[in-house]
């Protein structure tokens, strides 16, 4: 077969990019698909891998991301299936040697022996009870977390309303630590003056009714 070395034409690298997206998701290397459309267009494998890191990878982050997230959901539901058939089958039927689960091109991703029809009804119908019971807990982990955003925002406010009375308590506070001072000083010129200063007792007369209305604030 001859070998091509020629451009690369925008049908190609289609082709290319859809084959090792395909073998992405079904768990199968790279290099198995540069080898596939190696044969199909007459080119190396090498000549293939060359082409899709160095253009052609790029042009696909997305379908890579989507594609390596739809071979983990696939190896998931395969492997729900390989669990939920081996609780249907209490005694299964162990592989001789050289059996088909041995043979070349056998995967992972593949269940352990076939299903029958009504096998396949009765694992879909579970997979879909574990899906609904998925989106339960879902909508009840989105309920819980409107709740403590709410039950937060309220402490929030709580926290903002004493730190306010704090803030006022000290003011109140303050004012009457002054009242008292000015209570102090007009005692004592009212003691070193006597009546003769009239003043000195009204000046105490205030500021007992100053802390009078303080203590009722």
């Amino acid at each position: 077969m001859k070998t091509r070395q020629d451009a690369w034409s925008h049908e190609e690298d289609v082709l290319l990019a859809e084959t090792v997206l395909q073998y992405i998701r079904e768990g199968k290397t790279q290099l198995a698909a540069f080898a596939d459309v190696g044969k199909k267009l007459h080119r190396t494998a090498a000549a293939c891998g060359f082409r899709w890191n160095a253009e052609v990878r790029k042009r696909h982050l997305e379908a890579i991301e989507q594609a390596k997230k739809q071979r983990k959901e696939r190896k998931r539901a395969l492997e729900m299936m390989k669990k939920w058939q081996k609780e249907q089958d209490p005694f299964p039927s162990f592989p001789s040697a050289g059996s088909s689960q041995e043979a070349e091109g056998s995967s992972p991703f593949l269940p352990a022996a076939p299903l029958t029809l009504d096998q396949c009804i009765s694992f879909l119908q579970a997979l879909r009870h574990d899906a609904k019971q998925l989106e339960t807990a879902e909508q009840e982990n989105e309920r819980l977390k409107r709740e403590h955003a709410e039950w937060r925002a309220r402490n929030e406010q709580l926290a903002q309303k004493i730190e306010r009375l704090e803030a006022r308590q000290t003011t109140v506070q303050e004012d009457y630590e002054a009242l008292v001072k000015i209570m102090a000083r007009a005692r004592q010129l009212a003691a070193e003056e006597g009546d003769r200063l009239p003043f000195a007792q009204w000046l105490l007369a205030e500021a007992r009714e100053q802390n009078e209305r303080a203590a009722h604030s």
